[in-house]
């Protein structure tokens, strides 16, 4: 027989039981999440540290122009092609995610192909170190845009290990070809041999998913998907936008060399850059996930989230002080000891970026572009302006002084967004988005 109290608690123990498992499910998730970012980070660093080391400053410093020029581009795929997917496709039917994936991946295909032409042009033209660096960037844009955009795909399925498999596959693929760009010690040598190893991977993708990116495609899914794309783009290009303006005005003001420094100190932060990217490629669909099954739990998430992240960022900051110079010569060779004056900024500017990660994420699952959008302008020129005003007044290290600053109070502005957005929200559960 059944008594009263076993018919009570059989309910509360299923009820813990399913906490507990969902619990596990996003730790899961998440630990996918970083294990990911890891791999794509490690092909990141080792090319920045071969250039480093082995073509000097001044080589760095035009490497440095390239990839914050990447940085832009890759900003223009996310926001027209990866981050609506990831707000609207996030733990919907196996049916609708496959066709958006289709559409999302044969747009970031576009924009490789469309600007990597323009690049290529521009690098011909401008001839030179600069122009042949530019040059090399147009090549290999599609196959990097590519592969970026099967890793968002794969969250917004939940399926982060096929993620993390793909950027494994790209750097086993990057081994030899660095062999070969070594020997030929050129900056377009490394810049192919790390996206000859991108297309690798991105044709993995393809046979992971079961999925061709389509092409054609491209224009039905930028229309279906205009009231959030095009504020994405704006928003994700002011702020890559402002990294490149801050590189240029630095390299005017100081020199180009003053450029591969702050590319330096941000190689120092490498390993916890991995781990805050690799937390961003997840959040966002998470807070998705949180926002359909408990609302109310959004605000909690974000801010434990952004909490863990500048606290991480402050420990990793630290040990880098304590690190030996023999160490960072090892590392950077003749780059660390002007990297090296840059530790304490640029992990305050981390650190201050981490604070706002939870907003973001949590204004990116609410769908709020507008606000965000006017949160990301704001950050942006914060950016710009702390970075080059600082430069005029203090150099290098004023500049990383100054983006510290614009990178804490852009948080705040975040956090202030994200309380207007979920108070004027009724924080109900939010239907599956499905597909035509």
């Amino acid at each position: 027989m059944t008594t009263e109290s076993e018919t009570v608690t059989a309910p509360v123990a299923r009820g813990r039981h399913a906490r507990q498992s969902a619990r596990r499910a996003v730790a899961g998730r998440l630990s996918w999440g970083l294990a990911d970012q890891a791999a794509c980070s490690l092909s990141n660093f080792a090319v920045g540290i071969y250039v480093a080391r082995e073509l000097g400053l001044t080589a760095f410093g035009v490497f440095s122009l390239a990839w914050a020029t990447y940085g832009v581009v890759l900003n223009v795929s996310r926001g027209l092609a990866t981050d609506p997917l990831v707000v609207r496709f996030s733990g919907v039917s196996v049916e609708s995610w496959r066709g958006a994936v289709a559409r999302a991946t044969g747009t970031a295909l576009g924009v490789g192909l469309a600007i990597g032409a323009l690049s290529l042009a521009a690098g011909l033209v401008v001839g030179g170190r600069v122009g042949s660096a530019y040059a090399g960037l147009g090549i290999i844009l599609p196959a990097l845009l590519l592969q970026d955009a099967w890793r968002f795909s794969f969250f917004a399925a939940g399926t982060g290990k096929k993620a993390f498999f793909n950027d494994l596959v790209w750097d086993i693929a990057l081994i030899p070809a660095m062999v070969v760009a070594a020997r030929v010690g050129s900056v377009p040598a490394f810049l192919l041999a790390w996206g000859a190893s991108a297309g690798v991977a991105a044709g993995f993708g393809c046979l992971q998913s079961g999925i061709r990116p389509r092409l054609t495609g491209a224009r039905e899914w930028l229309r279906e998907q205009r009231d959030l794309g095009y504020r994405y783009l704006v928003e994700n290009v002011s702020l890559s936008g402002a990294y490149q303006l801050r590189a240029w005005g630095l390299g005017a003001i100081v020199g180009v060399s003053s450029v591969g420094v702050v590319r330096g100190a941000e190689l120092l932060l490498g390993p916890f850059y991995a781990v805050l990217t690799g937390l961003a490629l997840v959040t966002v669909a998470e807070a998705g996930r949180v926002l359909r099954r408990a609302p109310h739990r959004l605000a909690s998430f974000c801010f434990l989230l952004s909490i863990g992240q500048a606290v991480a960022a402050l420990l990793w900051g630290g040990a880098l002080l304590l690190l030996p110079d023999r160490v960072g010569v090892l590392v950077l060779g003749t780059v660390w000891h002007s990297a090296s004056a840059l530790i304490v900024p640029a992990t305050l500017s981390v650190a201050g970026a981490s604070l706002g990660i939870g907003a973001t994420a949590g204004l990116r699952a609410l769908g709020a572009a507008r606000l965000s959008l006017r949160c990301q302008l704001f950050a942006s020129a914060c950016y710009a302006v702390g970075g080059i005003g600082g430069a005029v007044v203090g150099g290098t290290v004023g500049s990383a002084w100054g983006v510290a600053a614009a990178t804490i109070s852009s948080s705040a502005v975040w956090w202030l967004q994200l309380r207007s957005a979920l108070r004027g929200r009724d924080l109900q559960p939010i239907p599956e988005v499905r597909t035509p």
